[in-house]
C-alpha cells in the first residue's frame, strides 16, 4: 500500500514538472517579441512601454522601465523602474534602479545611479551622478550633483553644482551653490555660497555671497554673510576676510601691502588726485611771476596814496 503511493505521487510530480515545461515562456517585451516596438521605440523587459500610444524613440531595459509613458519623445531608461512614471516628459537618460522613477513631465535630465533623481517630477536640465544624488530634487532645474549623496535633500534649488560625497546634502531650495570637495556647503539650507576643499564651509547654514578655499576653509562660519577664507578657519563675522599662513611670517624681502576701500590689493599707491597735483603745481609755478608782480604793483599803488593823505587831494 505504502509502495503503491509512492508510486503515484512520483507519477504526479513527474506529470507537474513536464506541464511547466510545456508553458509558453514569458516574453521580455509585451508588444513585440523582437523587442521593436511602433514608434521606433524599443524595449526588454516586463512591463516596459506598455503605456505609450504616441511617444517615439525611446529605449526601455528593466523592469518596468518607462512603464506609464505616453506621449514623451527620446527617453533612455535602464534598470528596474527607471523612468516608470515618466508620461510626458522627453529626452531624459536614466541609468540604475529607480533612477528618474517618479519623473512625469520633466525635459532634458541625466541620472546615472540607483535612486539619482528618483523623486524628480517637473525639473528640467538637471545631472546627477552617484548612488541618491538629487535624490528629493523634484523641480529643481539646472543643478548638477556627482558623488554618493550629493545634493541629497535638494527639492526645488536651481543652478546648484556639487561634486564629492555629500556635498551640499543639506541643501533644500538655496540657489546657485558651488560645492567641490568630500562634505562641502554640507549644512547649507539657504544664501549662495562657493566652498572648494573637503568639508570647506561645513557648518555654512544660512547667509550668503561667502567664498572658501582649502582643507577645512571657512569651517567657523555658521550663518555670516560676504566671508572670505582662504586656507583658514575664518570666524562668524560678516564682511570679513581670513587668509591663512600669512600672520606672523618673517619674510627676506618684499614691500608693503596696501588695501583699498574696494577691497583691492596693491604694493603701490595710485589715485587721481596724486597724479593730478603735480600738474597742479606745475601750472602753478609757471604763473607765479606775473601775479606776484601785478599784486606787488597794486599793493604799491594803494600804500603810496594812503600815506600822502588820499594823493590827489594834496596835489
Amino acid at each position: 500500500m505504502n509502495r503503491s503511493l509512492l508510486r503515484r505521487g512520483l507519477l504526479l510530480i513527474s506529470l507537474l514538472l513536464v506541464c511547466f515545461a510545456l508553458l509558453p515562456r514569458a516574453q521580455a517585451v509585451g508588444p513585440d517579441t523582437d523587442g521593436t516596438i511602433p514608434g521606433s521605440n524599443n524595449g526588454e523587459g516586463i512591463g516596459v512601454l506598455v503605456s505609450r500610444t504616441a511617444g517615439v524613440w525611446n529605449t526601455g531595459t528593466g523592469f518596468e522601465a518607462l512603464n506609464n509613458l505616453t506621449a514623451g519623445n527620446q527617453n533612455t531608461a535602464t534598470g528596474l523602474r527607471a523612468l516608470t512614471n515618466d508620461t510626458n516628459g522627453g529626452f531624459n537618460t536614466a541609468t540604475g534602479v529607480y533612477s528618474l522613477f517618479s519623473n512625469t513631465s520633466g525635459f532634458f535630465n541625466s541620472a546615472t545611479g540607483a535612486y539619482s533623481l528618483a523623486n524628480n517630477t517637473a525639473g528640467n536640465y538637471n545631472t546627477a551622478n552617484g548612488y541618491g544624488a538629487l535624490y528629493y530634487n523634484t523641480e529643481g532645474d539646472g543643478n548638477t550633483a556627482t558623488g554618493f549623496a550629493a545634493l541629497y535633500r535638494n527639492t526645488t534649488g536651481v543652478g546648484n553644482t556639487a561634486n564629492g560625497y555629500q556635498a551640499l546634502l543639506s541643501n533644500t531650495a538655496s540657489n546657485f551653490n558651488t560645492a567641490t570637495g568630500y562634505q562641502a556647503l554640507y549644512s547649507n539650507t539657504s544664501g549662495a555660497k562657493t566652498a572648494n576643499g573637503v568639508y570647506a564651509l561645513f557648518n555654512s547654514t544660512t547667509g550668503g555671497n561667502n567664498i572658501a578655499l582649502g582643507y577645512f576653509a571657512g569651517i567657523n562660519v555658521t550663518t555670516a554673510s560676504s566671508v572670505i577664507a582662504i586656507g583658514a578657519d575664518g570666524a562668524n563675522v560678516s564682511n570679513s576676510c581670513f587668509i591663512g599662513q600669512t600672520f606672523g611670517k618673517t619674510s627676506s624681502g618684499g614691500t608693503a601691502v596696501f588695501i583699498n576701500s574696494d577691497g583691492k590689493l596693491g604694493t603701490t599707491t595710485s589715485s587721481q588726485r596724486f597724479k593730478d597735483e603735480p600738474a597742479k603745481r606745475s601750472s602753478h609755478s609757471s604763473q607765479s611771476p606775473s601775479v606776484t608782480k601785478k599784486d606787488r604793483s597794486a599793493r604799491h599803488s594803494a600804500v603810496w596814496s594812503g600815506g600822502r593823505g588820499g594823493g590827489s587831494g594834496q596835489s
